[in-house]
């Protein structure tokens, strides 16, 4: 597997655009389309809020139900969440305006959006914006970048990410792109996430795979504890590269499995680090758990800590809230076996032994959680599991945002 930089329209035959159609925002981008010249299989996960926005319920119908996806459109600064049976209606007229546009079937187009929640969509606006898009998709990773930076709302940071490997001597890319900043807490995948990828895979396994992958990625994210209403992580595989068909689960589909943990992990931890607000992405690495589904709890409730999160912000090797999160996420441990450290890029520190507090020097421990990139690493002694969670700090700008969103 090779790193490459891309995302969304550099696989074979994709193509993207992005258009500033003022639906809330004004002076920046705020619709997207990722769009494939064939017909792809597509695969979905969605939120498990059971306030379920609109764009959510028509995208699960389609990738229950339709026989290919071959088009998606986004739009920003507007959910379309809360908006009863209009807002179903304004996903309808939206996937006939690119079903229209590009000569593809309704059932073929995927609808996408965040935002503001209770708001109704423009549907003039977001009509004249899908023509436009249109005839600006272009395939190639400067049209997936414009893409990536038009379906972002409180993030700071377009996210991308691709890779190409080798199926059958033919070569294979995956790409994709994700926004999410706040109400970040996905319980399946995560905000809004796009991957696409010119290999030539069933309908069935496709599903498996992001699936599975989710579990260990984009669930193992927490920004501020909440669920998104519009969740949305959306696959596409239009077959472009030419191998055989997978269909079985054999060597051609792990390393896909291989690529696509790539990409979502890393478009998961790019999420975290530039959550609202945040000077640090902040990662959690349990290791030596009795089991693989107690080492995501105890992970994941040290990210979520809102102490934690709060003394990673201000630099403080404060480990007793660590213990304190461990503590709270419904494992049997001893605490008196417990050893905890910190790492930065190029140095660590012991903070904890057997529990209690061990000889570590504050201001090297200071110099480390002042890093862009903080790791806690926490060690059971209990088995051979491990896992991974990120985060990012609390800050007060987060409070500030948010306070501030609607207008």
């Amino acid at each position: 597997m090779e790193i490459i930089t891309g995302g969304v329209a550099t696989a074979k035959g994709f193509e993207a655009a992005g258009y500033e159609a003022g639906v809330k925002y004004e002076n920046r981008k705020d619709m997207a389309l990722v769009y494939s010249t064939q017909p792809c299989a597509v695969a979905g996960v969605f939120t498990s809020n059971v306030a379920k926005a609109a764009p959510v319920r028509w995208d699960k119908n389609v990738v229950t139900n339709s026989p290919y996806a071959q088009a998606v459109i986004v739009n920003t600064g507007i959910a379309n969440a809360g908006t009863g049976t209009a807002g179903y209606n304004c996903c309808r007229q939206t996937a006939e305006c690119v079903a229209q546009a590009l000569d593809i079937p309704l059932d073929s187009v995927l609808v996408a959006s965040t935002g503001v929640i209770g708001m109704q969509i423009p549907m003039e606006k977001i009509a004249a914006g899908v023509e436009k898009l249109a005839g600006l998709k272009e395939p190639g990773t400067e049209a997936g970048t414009i893409a990536a930076k038009s379906i972002l709302t409180t993030d700071t940071v377009s996210k991308e990410a691709a890779v190409q490997f080798a199926v059958d001597g033919r070569t294979v890319t995956v790409g994709g792109m994700c926004k999410g900043s706040g109400m970040i807490h996905p319980n399946m995948s995560t905000m809004l996430g796009f991957i696409t990828t010119d290999l030539n895979i069933s309908k069935e396994l496709l599903q498996e795979a992001l699936s599975m992958d989710v579990q260990d990625t984009f669930n193992m994210v927490s920004i501020d504890g909440d669920t998104s209403t519009n969740d949305t992580l959306l696959a596409l595989a239009n077959g472009m590269a030419g191998n055989e068909k997978i269909i079985n689960k054999d060597d051609n589909y792990y390393k896909f499995v291989e690529a696509l943990h790539y990409i979502n992990e890393t478009l998961a931890k790019k999420m975290a680090g530039d959550g609202e607000g945040a000077t640090a992405l902040f990662e959690a690495k349990v290791v030596h758990a009795a089991t693989k589904e107690e080492a995501k709890l105890l992970s994941k409730s040290v990210i979520c800590s809102s102490l934690t999160k709060a003394a990673i912000f201000g630099h403080d090797a404060n480990w007793g809230r660590i213990l304190c999160a461990l503590g709270n996420a419904g494992v049997i441990f001893d605490p008196e076996k417990i050893d905890i450290f910190f790492e930065g890029k190029d140095s660590a520190i012991q903070i904890c032994k057997d529990g209690v507090a061990a000889e570590y020097s504050e201001e090297e421990a200071t110099k480390i959680l002042s890093e862009p990139e903080v790791r806690v690493l926490v060690d059971m002694k209990m088995g051979d599991a491990q896992a991974c969670a990120w985060g990012c700090d609390l800050t007060y700008d987060y409070v500030k945002i948010n306070a501030d969103y609607r207008s």
